[in-house]
């Protein structure tokens, strides 16, 4: 390969492939946001317009609610047939990034507070995708936990915080699951960003962990191209970035960047690029049972806090059923994760089915923006004061989770 060809390989052609070398066999790579679903652009040269249908599998605090290991493994299984169905060959994710602000946008994609259940969860998944010959990207690495500024924001951890609470998680499963891919996180950590920091991407990630497959930046997360090439970020996302290539080049022939950090870059990707073609991909997926698997992760991740008699109901007669998400589901956060579902349950329709003789009173209690409606509170409560018992369906707006 020329230098150039090798500095192209290590920015991506653009939103959603890699940079193919096609007088050298070196094909395109194809990634697809996740975690709990594939989000496969129509076109992989937009940031996405529209995304294919595929199934949407309940959200990782949802799924690490299950407890269950080889549940969240056949999930992973399901995904990648998704995957090869829809020519995507890594999907991005799991997250597990710890859980330490309630206010953070995107909590709902990562499985827990907890280092050991996080790790232990991510596991499984990675283990159950890349049974299948689809490559995971672990995300996002690290320290990335709020959403204040979350994109700049230098998280300054000492190494014990460091090591006992937000790498646990991401060691457990590069060490027993072994990603295809790691993903950098947007921030600083002690003040220097995670795709230029040599420490947490060289020195923890590839030398202490013994990662062997490469590090993608989150999309937008690199600063400086030569930089973040020295510390050990080998494939830069979204593309094309003629400047940065250019760059790279100059690094190089000016002397300023070791060529053999450039190869070492290029190993990697073509690496996983091969082992990506390995996998034949087209035919279709049983929307029908990953959507019954869907339903079933749901309900093994529900958990009910408190039940003081109440539950079962005793054959109501007259149900108040309250709240916009009873008719207008809501599953997922908004985003890069959010899915364009193959096929969506309505809580108010599925009671319709197991209701009976019983009389259904819909209100939709709240406005879509969130914004207090003190019209729609009226007539909930006039709802609930008709009816034997009060369900309520009650959720943040998609814009606060995202």
């Amino acid at each position: 390969m020329t230098l150039e060809e090798k500095a192209a390989l290590c920015t991506g052609a653009s939103a959603w492939s890699s940079t193919p070398v096609e007088h050298l066999g070196v094909p395109e790579m194809i990634v697809a946001d996740g975690p709990h679903g594939v989000r496969r652009a129509a076109d992989v040269g937009t940031m996405i317009e529209a995304s294919l249908p595929a199934t949407c599998f309940p959200t990782a605090s949802c799924s690490a609610s299950t407890w269950d290991v080889a549940l969240i493994h056949q999930m992973g299984e399901a995904l990648a047939e998704e995957c090869i169905a829809l020519n995507v060959d890594v999907v991005l994710g799991p997250g597990v990034n710890m859980k330490r602000s309630p206010l953070g946008g995107r909590n709902f994609e990562y499985f827990s507070e907890d280092p050991y259940l996080a790790g232990e969860l991510a596991v499984s998944f990675i283990n159950g995708v890349q049974s299948k010959g689809v490559g995971t990207s672990l995300k996002h690495y690290a320290a990335n936990n709020q959403e204040f500024r979350r994109m700049t924001i230098s998280a300054e951890l000492d190494e014990r915080t460091l090591r006992e609470i937000y790498l646990p998680a991401f060691e457990t499963a590069i060490k027993k699951a072994k990603p295809w891919t790691v993903m950098c996180a947007y921030n600083k950590v002690n003040g220097s960003y995670c795709a230029e920091n040599h420490k947490l991407l060289t020195e923890i990630l590839k030398e202490e962990w013994g990662f062997e497959g490469l590090v993608v930046s989150d999309w937008g997360a690199v600063h400086d191209r030569v930089s973040s090439l020295q510390a050990g970020l080998d494939l830069e996302m979204p593309g094309p970035k003629p400047r940065h290539t250019r760059a790279v080049v100059e690094a190089v022939r000016s002397g300023e960047l070791d060529e053999s950090v450039l190869n070492e870059a290029v190993r990697r990707i073509l690496g996983i690029v091969f082992k990506a073609a390995e996998t034949s991909k087209g035919g279709k997926f049983d929307t029908a049972a990953h959507h019954a698997l869907a339903r079933r992760v749901a309900a093994e991740g529900m958990v009910l806090l408190k039940n003081d008699g109440l539950l079962p109901l005793k054959n109501p007669q007259r149900i108040a059923v309250i709240g916009r998400a009873a008719q207008t589901a809501y599953f997922q956060g908004g985003g890069s994760s959010h899915i364009n579902p193959t096929l969506i349950d309505s809580p108010f329709k599925e009671l319709q089915k197991l209701a009976g003789n019983a009389e259904l009173n819909y209100a939709e209690g709240y406005s879509a923006s969130g914004e207090s409606n003190q019209a729609l509170v009226e007539q909930a409560v006039q709802s609930a004061r008709s009816a034997d018992v009060a369900l309520l369906y009650i959720c943040l707006p998609e814009s606060k989770e995202s």
